[in-house]
């Protein structure tokens, strides 16, 4: 594959959830081994540990079940990241886990993804963890939703047990904020319908699995409407000539669409300039837009350092230092009422305190409780925060970016939550 072309390629991001042992696995080692999209040396191996554990057939499911508690299991404990391309696209996949103990790692997992594929067993239907991961996919404005009905095999491949768990799930999901749901009905164990067509389900209309993530189109995924730059790094490179006076403000842009001769106003500053140049990988561009790492050099000397952010003068995001997310809790110690954190916004930092814990999701049947306080791993809450020094921030429903916000322990330093501003 040519290395410009590649580089130039659109990139999907995908997570996979389901219950337990409904294919995760599977499903994904079927995609990276119908596509091509592992070496020989994996499948070899793959191919021995297989033939270890008296498999007669190759267990594709090791291809992503990479620790060692993972494979002696055969589960999924940890979220495994993998990469592959096809001539239409790229590809990072982030398989997380199915049990209910792992709510954290789904959520780390899906973050950042434009699409969320959901895995049914055919014999089981919507169950439990379909509602839970599905909820958790909604809360987290995952664009898209690909419910996959797997081991359609094991019932004969009737189209009125797809039909069945389809209109089951599109009941439910009309109680959520979930824009586009796809359904594919497959057989991630012996390939139908992942990458060619399955000659067992002829009634199926649809495309593969492949054919639709190659194609669904992601690219009004991004928020092109408001121009958020969070500052990263300054760069001054006076040592290299023709660069001795250079100034530049690099950061990976959030949202909206920065072009060279426009205005822009600089937080928390409020101090405008124009912006006199915009360089990605080296060279110039006119316009930029996400999810583009860019530096940007101003007409004008403005103090700026990391944590700022450069806006548009007349679309600028939220200012304050008082935050009402929905989280998710990692940590083993409880979260405590009043206690004090470092939080992550964007390339800023602040000390935030917990002001109040309004209420607890009770994720199997999408109650709240705002009677039980006591939060715990796992768990998702509405949170009032007040931070040290005011924040820059967009609702996550309008921008996943600067929407977004960490916990971080500051004695252990280690990431305790993960949150959406309301």
């Amino acid at each position: 594959m040519d290395t410009k072309n590649y580089l130039n390629m659109e990139l999907l991001r995908f997570t996979t959830a389901g219950s337990v042992d409904d294919g995760k696995s599977t499903l994904i080692g079927r995609l990276l081994y119908d596509s091509k999209g592992i070496f020989e040396d994996q499948l070899e191996a793959v191919k021995r540990t297989s033939e270890k554990k008296g498999l007669e057939n190759v267990d594709l499911a090791l291809l992503t079940d990479g620790l060692r508690a993972e494979r002696e299991q055969g589960i999924t404990i940890d979220v495994a990241y993998r990469y592959f391309a096809t001539p239409k696209r790229k590809f990072i996949i982030a398989d997380t886990p199915g049990h209910v103990q792992y709510t954290r790692n789904m959520v780390t997992g899906a973050s950042t993804a434009n699409l969320a594929l959901i895995l049914v067993d055919a014999r089981h239907g919507v169950v439990e963890q379909t509602k839970r991961h599905s909820y958790i996919a909604s809360l987290l404005k995952i664009p898209h939703l690909v419910l996959c009905v797997n081991k359609m095999d094991l019932v004969d491949y009737e189209e009125e047990r797809f039909d069945e768990i389809v209109n089951d799930f599109k009941g439910f999901a009309a109680k959520m904020d979930i824009k586009d749901v796809r359904f594919v009905p497959i057989s991630a164990l012996d390939g139908d319908n992942i990458v060619e067509r399955s000659q067992n389900m002829d009634w199926y209309k649809g495309g593969t699995l492949l054919h639709l993530l190659e194609t669904i189109h992601i690219s009004s995924d991004y928020n092109h409407q408001d121009p958020r730059l969070p500052v990263q790094y300054v760069i001054r490179p006076q040592k290299i000539e023709g660069y001795h006076d250079y100034r530049g403000f690099a950061g990976r842009i959030a949202s909206g669409i920065f072009r060279t001769g426009e205005s822009v106003t600089v937080l928390p500053s409020g101090f405008s300039s124009k912006i006199k140049s915009i360089k990605n990988l080296n060279m110039d561009v006119k316009e930029a837009f996400p999810p583009m790492s860019i530096s940007v050099e101003l007409e004008d000397e403005i103090d700026i350092s990391r944590g700022d952010m450069i806006v548009k003068p007349n679309n600028q995001p939220n200012m304050g230092q008082d935050i009402d997310a929905m989280m998710c809790w990692f940590d083993d110690k409880p979260l405590a009422l009043g206690g004090k954190y470092i939080l992550q916004h964007t390339s800023n930092e602040a000390r935030a305190m917990v002001k109040d814990i309004v209420y607890k999701m009770d994720i199997n049947h999408l109650n709240r409780d705002s009677e039980d306080k006591e939060i715990k791993t796992n768990d998702i809450f509405r949170v009032k925060l007040r931070t040290t020094k005011p924040l820059f921030y967009d609702g996550y429903k309008k921008n996943r970016v600067s929407g977004s916000i960490i916990l971080i322990d500051e004695n252990k330093n280690t990431t305790v939550a993960a949150g959406m501003i309301r």
